[in-house]
């Protein structure tokens, strides 16, 4: 499994890692799904505290127990659920994350966490305080290093002039192309970016031809037309070289541009993260294929949040 350097952090990451989000709420399950993750050469695994008030980021500590040097754990900060956990509120405070990282450590059974991101943010947020409380963490040995999730480029402008950042996590895939217009920015900066969403909810993959997956999509996708998707896995399809698959093409797509140092698609079965893995290592995309890929899809920019 190849390896990328996270930002200018002495993190090297797996170049497919696993979105905890997906694995529900059974704890054998949860851990099978990690471990198998691990044997495959899988070293980077994100959670966050909101995933199921916690239960996620359990799962993620019982699985990595004893195993601990052989991880690289993500988890995030700033989504604070109310006392009947029906809904939550944002809260990026230097309290709140100062006592919230104690809370995460607590529960992902360790006593750092690798890279803790702030899961959000706007730009009428006390964006100083909130990197201050990051420094902080730094300085006291919870935190290896930080970053932002984040898809506001107003928000991702400010950290990356402020702060010591490695990293921004954004959906990124052929059917979302809007972070492409940061990478000069954050290739300069020597951030990386951490790329969620790599299949567009399965419509990059074989599911496109469910009747389900036409039903749930019927209005599209983003600025696409769910017609304008199956066509253009068809494209997908006449520019594939055996072995490759429209999964393998997309998967691979996000890795092209060195700013990507991993993609983290979720898996809720061991069968599912095998096939990630699988179709993410085994044939990489040549420049003319990339190329095309480009030019069959819609170069979007985003169009709030930007100053």
């Amino acid at each position: 499994m190849k390896k990328n350097q996270l930002g200018t952090s002495d993190l090297y990451i797996s170049e497919i890692g696993l979105g905890c989000m997906s694995l529900g709420t059974d704890v054998e399950k949860g851990i099978r799904i990690i471990h198998e993750a691990l044997h495959t050469g899988v070293n980077f695994l994100d959670t966050a505290d909101l995933y199921d008030f916690g239960i996620n980021e359990e799962i993620v500590g019982k699985a990595i127990k004893g195993r601990r040097g052989e991880v690289i754990v993500a988890t995030k900060v700033g989504n604070r659920w109310n006392e009947n956990k029906d809904s939550w509120i944002w809260d990026p405070s230097a309290n709140y994350i100062k006592a919230e990282v104690k809370e995460s450590l607590r529960r992902l059974q360790t006593d750092y966490v690798d890279l803790y991101q702030l899961h959000g943010g706007t730009i009428e947020d006390p964006i100083d305080e909130t990197i201050t409380a990051f420094e902080d963490l730094k300085k006291e040995g919870l935190i290896r290093h930080y970053g932002i999730s984040s898809i506001r480029p107003n928000v991702i402008n400010e950290f990356v002039k402020k702060s010591n950042m490695v990293s921004v996590m954004m959906q990124y895939s052929l059917l979302d192309r809007r972070p492409e217009e940061l990478f000069p920015l954050l290739k300069e900066k020597q951030v990386s970016i951490i790329a969620r969403g790599p299949l567009a909810k399965g419509l990059l993959t074989e599911k496109i031809k469910d009747k389900t997956t036409a039903q749930v999509f019927e209005k599209g996708y983003l600025d696409y037309s769910y017609d304008e998707i199956v066509a253009i896995n068809g494209e997908i399809q006449d520019l594939l070289i055996p072995p490759q698959t429209v999964n393998n093409i997309a998967l691979r797509y996000p890795l092209f541009n060195e700013t990507v140092a991993t993609i983290i698609p979720g898996a809720s079965s061991i069968e599912q993260l095998r096939e990630n893995v699988q179709e993410t290592i085994k044939n990489q995309i040549t420049l003319e294929q990339y190329e095309k890929l480009q030019a069959i899809t819609k170069p979007s920019i985003y169009m709030q949040h930007r100053i």
